[in-house]
């Protein structure tokens, strides 16, 4: 107000003017703030990490016509300019963590809590200098926890609990002074609990010379309050500073404690003080953050004929801006300036655990094509992956799969998608689960196999659908082959942590061993990440039969309880002898859901090649169909419940059907 009484009525409008055409300009660019580039980039390539989302939790993540601030699970501040909090929990979400989510540079909580995300934490996330909480419990994550965690000072609360995190605790956790909340339990960490890296200073002597030592440990995080380090491999002692835990903090490691409840000595036996293994990444560079251009000092000449002709263009803007603010009461179209260019796409890093494969053996493409004849011997296919036959020198018959993909587009993403299907299918171990016994991963030519011990009497599918005279099983030995699955199924769903599913239960996933034993192996994994755009429809292969099997019937999410549901048409399929599918009848289950549930005509349901069955098998197979293919999922039973019925309640025994059935005598003389 006293400039505009200090000068002219003329000067003072003009100021006054551009006082309110400079106000006007704030308000409007305010009102249509979009985010930042980097923020929007690092949400979306969040969202390329991700290839299984069963809830539709992507489903309005759309740049080209949504406002990121609108999408689900992330918020904003109120001028959407920023993004403050990614909360996306307990919705089964697989896939990986980007280095990207580094860019979201003002987040304050990154919450996945409870999905099945899988891979390494990146370090990048120790760019997020706001991020007061960080949850990734109950994931399947692996590698190592990042020292660069230890860079984001204002975090308050981190849950890393229950996953599968290797490594030692990095010290860097210590320099965190305002956190509160811990919760690593229930991973794989080695090493001894950091408490400072001076371990013959004292607490005074401690607080004298921290900040001259530098020193990093959990001793200086002053403010924790809560802590659990249990259920890991840590060793030596607690440190004294964290004595005010509870003891159950601690308890179900490798510990020197007589107090608390320890692991078995034998698992503790590879339990030394490991060194931290921290990814890198060679392509990361300190120095990409920082600014290429130096800024120069100008002449005053040049600085003032900057200001008069910008203040010449400045008028012409202003004209326009009085036109376009006309506008500001409408809702902002939204601008996509963070659309990824295809370079950007190529830098988008994944980092591999260099541990995740120890103690699986590694077979080189030699070995394999010496084994498989040069690759000629092809027992199946598929547009995702050939199965070859090989015999290995002086070893077992193997069967290899091969997947069937270019070079060009395999990303990091698969790789570490390959990595982590080869460590899960290798700790399977069960006399009704396929053997995996290594794989080949080589660079020139690309390959990357599954060798697996070979089942030599082969699918499930290819003696159910034999329209051959003599292929037909028995009754026995199909309730023999039905027990075996269900075993199975209990070992893969209750017995290992975390539980397994196979990605496509049907009988051609079911090999059978030379005595007949069946094996589950998940052959079919690789469709849910292998080019799901396309259809693959009829791959396996009928033999002249006119029903076909198309290998996806339905979209159903990997989990038990649709394995279950799998086990039901599987056991029609099985008493039955017709395919899940098929084009002029339409699917198994709707056929057979009338005779099901009615004695007097559940014969109909058995395969019409049988000449003897036991009825009393049959009212037990029938009420468990029934159980599988409850439309309510959460009123179907576990596996272990459905082995107990069958184990119980059916006679496998061989006397039991040789008095009438001619074709178990023909099967028991070839088994003698």
């Amino acid at each position: 107000m006293k400039v505009c009484v200090s000068v002219t009525k003329k000067k003072k409008m003009k100021l006054c003017t551009t006082n309110l055409l400079i106000s006007t300009l704030s308000f409007c660019l305010l009102a249509s703030a979009t985010l930042p580039p980097n923020e929007a980039w690092g949400l979306t390539s969040f969202k390329e990490g991700i290839y299984e989302d069963p809830y539709l939790v992507f489903s309005n993540w759309n740049s080209l016509d949504s406002d990121p601030c609108d999408w689900f699970g992330v918020s904003c501040t109120m001028a959407a300019d920023h993004v403050l909090k990614l909360n996306i929990s307990g919705l089964s979400l697989r896939g990986f963590l980007v280095q990207q989510l580094g860019q979201i540079t003002y987040l304050q909580e990154l919450i996945l809590h409870g999905n099945n995300l899988i891979g390494t934490i990146p370090k990048e996330l120790g760019m997020l200098k706001s991020l007061k909480v960080l949850d990734l419990g109950k994931n399947q994550l692996s590698g190592p926890i990042p020292p660069e965690i230890g860079n984001i000072t204002l975090l308050v609360n981190i849950n890393l609990q229950s996953n599968g995190l290797t490594g030692r605790l990095p010290g860097e956790l210590g320099n965190l002074r305002y956190l509160q909340e811990l919760r690593l339990d229930r991973n794989r960490l080695q090493g001894s609990v950091p408490a400072s890296s001076g371990s013959n200073f004292d607490s005074n002597m401690h607080e004298m010379y921290a900040s001259k030592a530098n020193l990093t440990g959990f001793c200086r995080s002053s403010q924790l309050k809560v802590a659990d380090f249990s259920y890991n491999f840590l060793v030596g002692d607690i440190p004294k500073c964290l004595e005010y835990l509870p003891r159950s903090s601690f308890q179900g490691n490798c510990l020197q404690s007589k107090e608390l409840k320890q692991r078995p000595s034998i698992q503790c036996a590879g339990a030394s003080p490991a060194k931290s293994q921290p990814v890198v990444n060679p392509n990361h560079h300190p120095a990409q953050y920082v600014s290429k251009h130096h800024v120069t000092s100008k002449p005053v000449w040049l600085f003032t004929l900057e200001i008069v002709s910008g203040a010449m263009v400045g008028s012409l803007f202003l004209v326009a801006l009085l036109t376009a603010c006309q506008k500001c009461n409408k809702k902002a179209s939204i601008i996509i300036p963070w659309k990824k260019s295809p370079s950007q796409k190529d830098h988008t890093a994944v980092y591999i655990d260099p541990e995740m494969l120890k103690g699986v053996r590694s077979y080189s493409r030699q070995e394999l094509e010496v084994a498989c004849e040069d690759f000629s011997n092809i027992i199946g296919s598929s547009p995702d992956s050939v199965v070859y036959k090989g015999n290995m020198k002086g070893g077992p018959e193997i069967a290899v799969i091969s997947v069937s993909i270019k070079e060009e587009r395999w990303t990091g993403y698969l790789e570490l998608y390959f990595q982590r299907e080869v460590a899960d299918l290798a700790r399977l171990n069960h006399e009704n689960t396929g053997k995996l016994l290594g794989y080949c991963r080589e660079s020139i030519p690309f390959t990357r196999m599954l060798v697996f011990e070979y089942a030599s009497n082969g699918t499930l599918y290819d003696h159910l659908h034999c329209y051959e005279e003599g292929c037909q099983f028995s009754w026995t030995r199909r309730m023999k082959i039905v027990i075996g699955i269900a075993r199975g199924l209990r070992y893969l769903h209750t017995e290992i942590e975390p539980p397994f599913t196979i990605s496509e239960l049907n009988s051609s996933a079911v090999y059978l061993t030379e005595e007949f034993f069946p094996k589950l192996v998940d052959f079919e994994s690789w469709k849910s990440i292998l080019e799901r755009s396309e259809k693959n429809s009829g791959s396996i292969g009928s033999q002249g039969a006119v029903c076909v099997l198309p290998n996806s019937l339905e979209a159903r999410r990997l989990d038990t309880k649709g394995n279950i549901y799998a086990f039901g048409v599987l056991l029609l399929e099985i008493i039955s002898g017709r395919p899940p599918y098929c084009k002029e009848k339409g699917y198994l289950v709707d056929w057979a859901r009338e005779y099901l549930e009615m004695p007097e005509v559940m014969s109909y349901v058995v395969d019409p090649e049988l000449k003897h069955f036991r009825y009393d098998d049959l009212k037990v197979i029938c009420e468990v169909i029934t159980l599988c293919i409850n439309p309510d999922t959460t009123a179907r039973p576990s596996t272990r419940e459905l082995c107990s019925m069958l184990e119980s309640r059916i006679d496998t025994s061989i006397s039991m059907e040789l008095n009438s059935s001619s074709l178990a005598w023909a099967e028991l003389a070839l088994l003698s």
